[in-house]
């Protein structure tokens, strides 16, 4: 008995090892013909429709649902069937060695349930998402992403509860890609990824500006609040010119006209405010500003003028960069040439909007501006068309500036705005929505 229970298990043994060496085998074939398809092969060959999204999920392909963190990552696979084919989610944090401990997991998972090509689709989750899709996609493995409020509407589908958690996620985006119900990520390159970047800089810079006059804004309301009324624009260049050596009325009135004259003349500046000198004198004298703490104030006033001129300067360079960069895009000059769109217009569309090629039609840029036309229509209630507002709001908001610009300079834009604004069937108002086509004033 014991001769012939050792010639088992030597049995056992010899076919545990022969499958291990099999399956190895089969792991180094399907890393070898692993490949990631991206929005240039499917997105630029005819319209990336539900159907060729369901084609492309193919039966020898492995899927994989991740939840993307900003520290973490959880990953379950399934097959074209929707059964689980991991015991339960994998975890994999930030880094290069992590990454590829998933990808050998995945790859594992495919060779024992004879998959050849690999998939993952993700949340976009702010940019947390960047790095692994980029290092996904540059080892084979096709990268798809899914809209996060599908992922929330369908949690009660998996298990009739209304959990969602980390591992819960990865197998309801899973499900997701498995129906089609996902889209190709987009990472600006080359040109575009300077333009992307440098207009979120933009975007930053102008809030921080913002934010420094709104700070300034409540040091000259209590020191000086008839500021607005003596100066005008307070964040014209005169005003920070005055306000950086002379913020309140004491100051003022110790450097009198010849004084404040001077410093216009430092600052070679033209306009109105060298008239205004006795104006904005007596608005001093006879201002109810607070006494107490106005040299802490003075203090706070000043740094706050020098860091908006420092952040108007670096503006200036952020512009000219982009501008510079927005000119090397083919076609770009055709677009100028348009009366009212101006290079810091053009630049933000195409810094949000990414390269044109990728789209069919204008109805896929309007989508992704939510400027797409939605209704809710049931019976004989016929619901109220509006835009989606689902999209990226700063491409809405360059088109925007953009079609305003447009009809303030441009005599054909003009003339459509006139038409659909005077026309006696169905006028629209400056700020309308038509079932058929968007007009803006």
């Amino acid at each position: 008995m014991n001769v012939k229970g050792t010639k088992k298990k030597n049995q056992v043994v010899s076919a545990n090892i022969f499958e291990q060496q099999e399956i190895v085998a089969t792991i180094e074939a399907i890393k070898s013909n692993l490949k990631a398809s991206t929005w240039h092969e499917l997105e630029t060959k005819g319209k990336f429709d539900k159907n060729a999204k369901l084609t492309f999920i193919s039966d020898d392909m492995l899927i994989l649902g991740c939840d993307v963190g900003s520290e973490t990552h959880y990953v379950r696979a399934i097959d074209t069937r929707g059964r689980e084919l991991s015991k339960s989610a994998f975890p994999f944090s930030n880094s290069a060695e992590e990454f590829q401990s998933a990808k050998d997991w995945a790859v594992e998972l495919a060779a024992r349930n004879n998959k050849h090509q690999i998939v993952m689709g993700l949340e976009p989750t702010g940019h947390y998402w960047f790095c692994l899709a980029t290092w996904m996609i540059s080892n084979g493995i096709s990268v798809v992403q899914v809209n996060p409020y599908a992922v929330k509407q369908t949690k009660e589908v998996e298990d009739n509860s209304q959990l969602k958690d980390d591992t819960k996620d990865p197998k309801l985006i899973a499900n997701l890609v498995k129906d089609g119900n996902y889209g190709m990520p987009y990472l600006p390159e080359k040109l575009y990824a300077d333009l992307c970047r440098l207009s979120m800089f933009r975007d930053q810079l102008n809030e921080d500006r913002i934010r420094a006059i709104n700070r300034m804004h409540r040091e000259m309301k209590i020191c000086f609040p008839e500021y607005k009324s003596a100066f005008g624009k307070i964040d014209g260049v005169f005003c920070l010119e005055v306000l950086k050596r002379a913020p309140f009325p004491e100051d003022l009135i110790a450097l009198g006209v010849d004084g404040i004259r001077q410093i216009w003349h430092d600052a070679k500046l033209r306009g109105r405010g060298y008239s205004r000198v006795g104006e904005i004198l007596q608005y001093a004298r006879e201002s109810v500003g607070i006494q107490d703490g106005a040299d802490a104030s003075k203090l706070v006033v000043k740094w706050f003028v020098e860091k908006i001129m420092e952040l108007d300067e670096q503006l200036s360079d952020i512009e000219n960069q982009m501008n510079e960069k927005c000119l090397k895009i083919p076609h770009a000059g055709n677009i100028l040439e348009i009366s009212g769109i101006g290079e810091n217009i053009l630049s933000g569309i195409l810094a949000e909007m990414g390269d044109i090629s990728r789209f069919d039609d204008e109805k896929e840029i309007q989508k992704l501006s939510g400027l797409g036309l939605v209704a809710c229509n049931s019976g004989k209630h016929k619901g109220q068309t509006k835009i989606s507002h689902r999209g990226r709001k700063r491409l809405r908001y360059w088109l925007f500036q953009a079609a305003k610009s447009a009809v303030g300079h441009a005599e054909e834009f003009k003339e459509l705005h006139i038409y659909y604004t005077t026309r006696t069937e169905n006028p629209l108002k400056k700020m309308h929505i038509d079932s058929n086509r968007l007009q803006t004033a």
